[in-house]
């Protein structure tokens, strides 16, 4: 399936731009998490990040990792970096994509960029929206006409980019989105650990927006409740940045709202903060139902999802694409956008039935040893192994 060994063991300096932590975003942990395991992979290489970094933010980087920052809405800043990399040893240039991360409307500052990099480039597409608006469409076929290897995380998109956006395909290769390897613990020794036992555990992580559904998940607990009286909604994430610069705090207000007119308080809890892995991986542990209520019939990945799974959890989702693709072959249960009543009905059947949501576990977790970042890692490697002796080959 993949070249010899020893081409994907070799030597290999990846350059790595996308938002990088201590920046607080999906994306910026999928690179944390895809630099460490290529790392892994390749302890001799010198990895190099160019983090993108909001307007007047000032953020401590790992100085290991980050050598060179763009300011996301200066446009000269842009061409700098493409000048930084062209200069380094650097073998192949990352780029994970998201509109929202990058300068100028729907993130065009970027297109530039890619045209002025001498070096090749694998992007990863992290969001293929259905409906593009603005500069989109002109973004997304600069990144196949720039790009050595475009990177997908779902089957679908292929179809998604040769219908709507008219690009050749011939470029792209899928590659799942990873997930932490970690050890099945049992769930009442996970409770423990965090005070949670004798309640039954239901739980959504991530960064808090309206995208998120979060409303119709609570709206779901007086249901949940009134048949097991033990549940426990946790909220795990503090709100999105951006979100917080907009409006402040004004949704999870309202979801608190919610909370105190259904009269929740003991069986709704919000932890408004940005965990850590190992804080994530033990609430995912305690956890009997993991729910994703988004409401985007159009998202084609959810990291927070894939993470779940990954830890072998029995899920709820409303049907968004991502969620359809990998909790098919009953792998989770799936709930109607914006309908507390369908989400309740998810949760209730799961908790209902110890037989059924230890099938749903188990699925999970051996699904989820497929993407495991190591295994991601090796399918990365080897994409850049391609595009470099494709380079080469050409040159």
């Amino acid at each position: 399936m993949f070249r010899f060994l020893h081409e994907v063991l070799n030597r290999v300096n990846v350059a790595y731009v996308a938002t990088y932590p201590p920046a607080e975003c999906g994306i910026a942990t999928f690179t944390r998490d895809l630099v460490t395991a290529i790392q892994k992979f390749t302890p001799f290489s010198e990895p190099r990040v160019v983090a993108i970094n909001e307007e007047g933010h000032i953020l401590r980087y790992d100085t290991r990792y980050v050598r060179h920052t763009i300011s996301k809405q200066d446009k000269e800043s842009y061409q700098e970096a493409a000048d930084y990399l062209n200069a380094q040893p650097v073998d192949v240039v990352s780029v994970q994509h998201e509109f929202g991360i990058f300068g100028g409307p729907e993130g065009e500052y970027l297109i530039d960029f890619l045209a002025a990099i001498r070096k090749p480039i694998v992007t990863t597409l992290h969001t293929v929206v259905l409906k593009p608006w603005g500069t989109m469409r002109a973004g997304v076929e600069a990144i196949f006409k720039y790009s050595d290897t475009v990177v997908a995380m779902l089957d679908s998109a292929r179809d998604i980019l040769a219908e709507v956006y008219q690009v050749d395909t011939s470029k792209l290769r899928i590659i799942p989105h990873g997930v932490p390897n970690v050890p099945r613990l049992p769930i009442e020794t996970a409770k423990k650990g965090l005070g949670l036992q004798g309640r039954r555990v239901i739980s959504t992580f991530g960064l808090v927006s309206r995208g998120k559904g979060l409303e119709y998940a609570i709206q779901a607990m007086p249901a949940v409740v009134e048949r097991f009286p033990d549940a426990l909604y946790l909220i795990l994430g503090e709100t999105h940045p951006s979100v917080r610069r907009s409006e402040g705090e004004v949704y999870r207000n309202e979801l608190d709202e919610w909370v105190r007119t259904l009269g929740l308080r003991r069986h709704v809890r919000f932890d408004n903060r940005y965990l850590t892995l190992e804080e994530l991986v033990n609430y995912l542990s305690a956890t009997d139902v993991y729910v994703t209520p988004y409401v985007n019939p159009d998202q084609i990945v959810s990291g927070t999802l894939a993470y779940a799974i990954g830890c072998g959890r029995a899920i709820v989702s409303t049907p968004y694409l991502y969620a359809q693709s990998v909790l098919s072959e009953n792998r989770g249960v799936l709930a109607q956008f914006g309908d507390p009543a369908s989400i309740a009905q998810g949760i209730l059947r799961i908790l209902g039935d110890d037989k059924y949501r230890g099938c749903l576990e188990d699925n999970c977790y051996q699904w989820g040893r497929r993407t495991t970042w190591h295994n991601v890692a090796i399918e990365y490697l080897d994409a850049f192994h391609g595009v470099m002796s494709g380079r080469r080959s050409a040159g």
